[in-house]
């Protein structure tokens, strides 16, 4: 048992530390081959926070665990929105941007209906992989076309993404590109090994290690990034990082596993982890525009209904596990 969790924990403390190093070698390495700061900013700054539940996904298909896989995708999600958008608007209230309400917020409501169309038959193939990652790629087109065409909206994400290209030479970036990407692959085994053996010891499932201990680790990025946007004073990045986030691991968490094999799902993801995930989405969405005495903002009262939410959840699972 302590050497699975220790497993656990080493894997994630290896995934963060890596993912970062893949990211700052990706963003120098795209930047030395003159791709634009925009392009870096929602492609590569926005895979590299969902890289560890991307590849922890992969490796847990791969590895017959694909409720890992599963659990690590709508826990993250829900995990983003409650646990670290809630802390966050507790802090300090979070203003949004109404760029937000024409963009980012329908895409994410579209990336979230496509991840419950595929799930729901609680069978993932190569259609609905590719239908997820083709989705993404629109997304993403439809997002540099935004960036381009009302570039003063985006002034502040572009200042950000430049603050992640740090000046390397082209061998080190490649260098700790490489090195990044494969310590990903190999931390990821080990969580999803120490995860997995950890379920069994416990005797309970692997989509409950998946929602809860695997996708909370996986989500230490985004809750980093909004750590450092308040000690910035621009808590509205936060939200912005969260939808980024959570449209990849609607479509790219969810969609890459399928491309490789096809795999059957546990069907309490889809009674009582899913609809959580679109309630929490909506949810976001309706406190961002209303109501309350800021409006367009997450207020401490929305926030702390946010938290509470996903406490509740957390405490919903641990019962049934406790119970069961």
């Amino acid at each position: 048992m302590l050497s699975f969790i220790a497993a656990v924990i080493a894997g994630l403390a290896l995934l963060i530390w890596s993912a970062d190093k893949f990211v700052e070698g990706a963003a120098a390495l795209a930047h030395l081959l003159g791709v634009s700061v925009m392009i870096i900013g929602i492609t590569v700054v926005g895979f590299g926070t969902s890289a560890p539940e991307i590849v922890v996904s992969i490796v847990a298909v791969q590895q017959d665990t694909p409720d890992i896989a599963i659990g690590n995708a709508i826990g993250s999600n829900i995990a983003n929105i409650g646990l670290i958008l809630g802390i966050t608007a507790i802090l300090v209230p979070v203003p949004v941007v109404t760029r937000l309400f024409k963009t980012e917020y329908p895409l994410l409501l579209l990336g979230t209906a496509v991840m419950t169309w595929a799930l729901y038959d609680l069978r993932l193939d190569l259609v609905n992989g590719f239908a997820l990652l083709g989705l993404l790629v629109l997304c993403l087109y439809y997002l540099v076309r935004e960036h381009r065409r009302h570039p003063a909206a985006y002034a502040r994400e572009e200042h950000e993404s430049e603050e992640m290209v740090h000046d390397m030479s082209m061998s080190a970036a490649i260098g700790w590109s490489l090195l990044g990407l494969v310590l990903l692959v190999a931390s990821s085994k080990l969580l999803v090994w120490g995860a997995s053996n950890f379920a069994r010891e416990l005797g309970v499932s692997e989509l409950v290690i998946g929602l809860t201990i695997v996708a909370l680790g996986t989500s230490l990025p985004e809750l980093a990034a909004s750590i450092a946007s308040l000690k910035k004073n621009k808590p509205d990045l936060a939200v912005g990082n969260v939808i980024g986030s959570n449209l990849f691991n609607s479509l790219a968490v969810v969609g890459l596993p399928a491309v490789f094999t096809t795999f059957s799902i546990d069907p309490s993801a889809r009674a009582r982890d899913l609809p959580v995930c679109i309630l929490l989405t909506l949810a976001l969405i309706l406190m961002s525009r209303f109501p309350g005495a800021l409006p367009r903002h997450l207020t401490r009262v929305k926030g702390i209904f946010l938290f509470s939410a996903f406490v509740i959840y957390q405490l919903y699972l641990y019962y049934e596990v406790a119970v069961g």
